[in-house]
């Protein structure tokens, strides 16, 4: 695919992974939706549209759809709201349950999106290395990009010609994380001390994958992993 002229929708891109996705496309000549919550905290991107929506709101998204209709491109890096983290047998399940709320963004996403797509279209969803290599304290991660990978998997034959895919974050340095300073340079330093490439990776090394995603037209139904060697190590 050549991205150049061609009308893009980013879900969750006014801040992390999804901020930086915008950015290349628009360096790349895209015509770019941006798509959020608070789509103001993103401030003013140079030739992009900002538009307010909640993934989880099923008649707000096909209205969204219906209104950018037909488009070329979609991306969803939305976390879809909060994630349960620690131990299975001590977790909250309520907490758990809403961890789930990733998946049926996600779901909301690609089944109101899809049908008004050009039929060369690509579609890119953002699970987690935990999906395939879950750490301790990360069940609910796994089990949510998990989740995400099999629908991706099971969804690509189904809107064939248009392509679906994901790509796999290991620990990136997003704006997710609070902490600032040494304390977050600690952190991150902390939890990426055994992986292959000891540190955190940046927002726009996991947009190169979703643009490598985007382009390449004998991919579908996979998934890339940009992780710092999170699997091997």
């Amino acid at each position: 695919m050549d991205v150049a002229g061609k009308k893009a929708i980013v879900i969750g891109g006014t801040s992390g992974i999804g901020l930086a996705t915008v950015k290349r496309l628009v360096a790349l000549g895209a015509e770019v939706t941006a798509v959020s919550r608070n789509p103001e905290r993103a401030g003013d991107i140079a030739g992009v549209s900002l538009k307010k929506c909640d993934v989880l709101d099923r008649d707000a998204m096909a209205r969204l759809f219906q209104d950018c209709a037909p488009f070329d491109i979609l991306v969803s890096a939305a976390t879809g709201g909060s994630r349960a983290i620690g131990p299975f047998l001590d977790m909250d399940m309520d907490g758990y349950k809403a961890s789930f709320d990733k998946l049926w963004g996600y779901a909301n996403v690609v089944r109101f999106g899809a049908q008004h797509m050009s039929e060369d279209g690509s579609i890119v969803l953002v699970s987690g290395a935990p999906a395939r290599r879950c750490k301790p304290g990360q069940v609910s991660l796994s089990s949510v990009g998990g989740a995400v990978e099999a629908l991706v998997r099971a969804v690509a034959p189904e809107i064939a010609p248009r392509r679906i895919n994901v790509v796999s974050p290991g620990t990136i340095d997003t704006p997710m994380v609070p902490a600032e300073g040494t304390e977050r340079a600690a952190l991150y330093e902390k939890m990426t001390s055994g992986n292959i490439i000891p540190r955190a990776g940046t927002a726009d090394e996991v947009a190169q994958g979703i643009i490598f995603m985007l382009q390449n037209d004998f991919v579908t139904g996979t998934t890339i992993d940009v992780d710092g060697g999170w699997l091997l190590s």
